[in-house]
């Protein structure tokens, strides 16, 4: 007998341009200033006739997007987190689309989520921050069992490529002020904090923003531990009283965790970030 055919469904679902570059010259005053984009647009909503019958009367070309991006950024792309919104704005209210996203290459980044109700919101951060230090991280005290190798160490070289990302309470907010303060708090707590634990860190600098920043709800941190190994110098004759090492680039650790202010709004669940 033939099989019932199986029955299907159309999932979440969103289409957008991808990694626009976008390179503005503000050349208003004697110094110009440069701002080096790289944006992506993702629109979501009701797309089920594009996708189920191929009816593209809803669907706003990636082109265009394209497009869009270019143009409003004629208008200035400073702070990054402003043009975000008036990105997101612009195809909140041209159609059913509930958000967009835009992204900063290079360390600092933003996304803002907009939806066709005038509901938004603004999630800032940096990416690939490079922090090390080579005294004041222990590690030990750890479970042990029979796969275990890892020896002690109550003196380690401690580093990370951080990548942070602070969800804002409201959107409106000084947002270069916030980055500076955010990225110093970063660091400083890194290098501040006697390190038990990447862990341990890693809850010390999400804390440090949010005393940093009274405008960021909550942060999420992503580290990962870039370890270093003493090369063993013996078979040349030469000792190595901890000043030689490797880095191992995998497979590594990595410690991930969101430090969140007490009794602030939750962020929107629509917001991939």
């Amino acid at each position: 007998m033939p099989q019932e055919p199986p029955q299907v469904m159309l999932g979440p679902a969103q289409y957008g341009k991808a990694e626009v570059r976008v390179l503005h010259v503000d050349r208003a005053g004697p110094r110009h200033e440069i701002t080096d984009l790289n944006v992506t647009v993702t629109l979501a909503g009701d797309m089920a006739d594009t996708y189920l019958t191929g009816d593209n009367s809803g669907v706003l070309t990636t082109d265009a997007q394209k497009n869009t991006v270019y143009a409003l950024a004629r208008s200035g792309v400073r702070p990054v987190e402003e043009f975000a919104l008036r990105l997101g704005r612009h195809f909140a209210q041209g159609g059913p689309h509930p958000h967009s996203f835009e992204r900063l290459a290079g360390t600092r980044i933003v996304s803002a989520c907009v939806h066709d109700d005038g509901r938004a919101e603004v999630v800032g951060g940096v990416d690939d921050l490079i922090l090390l230090k080579s005294t004041g991280s222990e590690f030990h005290g750890f479970l042990v069992d029979r796969y275990t190798t890892l020896e002690p160490t109550d003196d380690r070289i401690l580093a990370t490529a951080v990548a942070a990302q602070w969800r804002f309470a409201a959107d409106e907010a000084d947002w270069a002020e916030c980055f500076r303060g955010a990225r110093t708090a970063l660091a400083e707590a890194f290098a501040i904090t006697h390190s038990l634990s990447l862990q341990q860190t890693l809850y010390a600098m999400g804390e440090a923003v949010l005393a940093a920043c009274s405008e960021v709800a909550e942060v999420r941190l992503s580290l990962p531990n870039k370890h270093h190994f003493l090369v063993d110098l013996g078979p040349f004759g030469l000792d190595n009283p901890g000043e030689v090492f490797y880095a191992a680039d995998r497979p590594y650790g990595l410690i991930e965790g969101t430090v969140c202010r007490a009794g602030a709004p939750a962020g929107d669940p629509e917001h991939q970030w």
